[in-house]
């Protein structure tokens, strides 16, 4: 799979290199790192896991010098601290690139993998440590011009090609995210199923981050939001520690990763099992506007055509509960619905939760395609200290969001297991007990 994925990258590339690094390794504090996970760029190119990696791609050179790895040679010393490394003797059948060299040579061999190509494409400005070995490389691979050698002369940005081919998901990355939905929209009616009063916000967390860990997914795919009462009106809330009370609604926006592949779900639920009558009126807009959105998501429609859908049925519902005063197209006109609604209905989803790939061709915005997976989440977020709103709505935070791949026919809700009618709601809420 990432031999063809290599090679897909390489056959737009032509007489042009590339040269992509591993994520380095980050410090949490003193001597201790943050949980390492690859550079989604890499991964999709290589499949491997370990730091202080570098993959140069070489199309213009002959066939078996094409793809260079350089890392980490074996370290008995380090392994015994650290766990066992792969080793450049090891790489080249197990990853299936042509070489592999040690990554204490790649200052030394990169000038001359420069050599013959016209361009090269790097991501320059993320890492100032990569900038200076590839910069330092292209300065000395140009004295190789005084024999009659091309070296590159352009330096472009590799997301025009590598992240237009992640947008469009194979067969086997649509494997994982259906795993790795599976398993979210699990632990989501799992988190409904515990939450009652006197519960605090991360034990909602836990309970679902254990869930599907246990099931097999290694990681989250963002930082969990669980955010009741107030919180649920703060968009990106990560405290989670708030005490939940009857009355609350409590929105969890949470997902896990699967084969580096991401879900990215929210749901909102009533504390005590029951949504007021206030609540169950914006909720059952949001979900109005959700599922008009997602009726959108078909091949050949514009991208930006499904947040439009959601709007519309958002700012028709504001009007009817008094939140804005009508007309509904003279409040989508003027953005007036922003008081309520102020992010985008969605985005692409994939290695990254915020998946790489272009919103807009030429100015205009894409057609969906088949295998484009995206997001769907409207939502109505009401401050409690908003004297404009009635005030039975203040403090009401309400988001839907499901992980919607694009087919050649109707939508397919890679999420739908997650329950999201209100009677489905009520009727799993408060309905088990915590893990021991």
């Amino acid at each position: 799979m990432f031999h063809r994925h290599r090679r897909a990258l390489m056959a737009q590339m032509k007489d042009a290199v590339a040269v992509f690094f591993a994520a380095p390794e980050t410090i949490r504090n003193n001597d201790v790192h943050f949980e390492y996970r690859q550079d989604s760029d890499f991964f999709h190119l290589t499949g491997f896991e370990e730091p202080e990696a570098v993959l140069v791609l070489t199309p213009h050179r002959a066939a078996g010098d094409r793809e260079h790895l350089f890392l980490r040679t074996r370290d008995p010393e380090r392994e015994v601290w650290d766990g066992k490394r792969l080793g450049v003797d090891a790489a080249p059948q197990a990853l299936a690139v042509d070489k592999a060299l040690p990554i204490a040579e790649l200052a030394a061999k990169l000038p001359e993998l420069l050599v013959g190509a016209n361009r090269i494409y790097f991501s320059l400005g993320v890492q100032p440590h990569d900038d200076a070995v590839v910069l330092k490389a292209l300065q000395h691979a140009r004295r190789f011009r005084k024999r009659g050698d091309d070296t590159p002369g352009d330096l472009l940005d590799p997301a025009d090609l590598l992240h237009e081919l992640r947008l469009i998901k194979t067969p086997e990355a649509l494997e994982q995210m259906r795993a790795a939905a599976r398993l979210t929209a699990r632990s989501h009616r799992q988190g409904m199923a515990v939450t009652r009063p006197d519960m605090f916000e991360y034990q909602v967390q836990a309970t679902m981050e254990y869930g599907w860990r246990v099931a097999g997914a290694r990681r989250e795919a963002y930082p969990s939001i669980v955010g009741s009462g107030p919180n649920a009106c703060v968009l990106h809330y990560r405290e989670n520690n708030r005490k939940m009370e009857a009355g609350d609604l409590v929105l969890v926006d949470a997902g896990c990763e699967v084969g580096y592949f991401a879900s990215d779900v929210t749901r909102t639920w009533p504390v005590n099992g029951r949504f007021s009558p206030a609540q169950r009126a914006v909720y059952e807009v949001v979900l109005a506007a959700q599922l008009a959105a997602i009726a959108h998501c078909k091949a050949g429609h514009a991208f930006e055509a499904v947040h439009h859908q959601a709007v519309k049925v958002l700012v028709e519902g504001m009007c009817d509960l008094g939140l804005i005063e009508g007309p509904p197209a003279a409040r989508i006109q003027d953005e007036g619905y922003k008081r309520y609604y102020m992010h985008r209905t969605g985005h692409w989803l994939g290695m990254d939760v915020h998946d790489v790939g272009r919103y807009f061709l030429r100015g205009t915005s894409r057609a969906l395609e088949p295998g484009m997976v995206l997001t769907v989440e409207p939502g109505i977020y009401i401050a409690p200290d908003d004297e404009q709103a009635p005030e039975a709505f203040r403090g009401i935070g309400i988001r839907i969001e499901d992980d919607v791949l694009v087919t050649d026919g109707e939508p397919e809700v890679l999420t739908r297991d997650a329950p999201k009618t209100i009677e489905d709601i009520e009727a799993i809420v408060g309905t088990a007990d915590l893990p021991s």
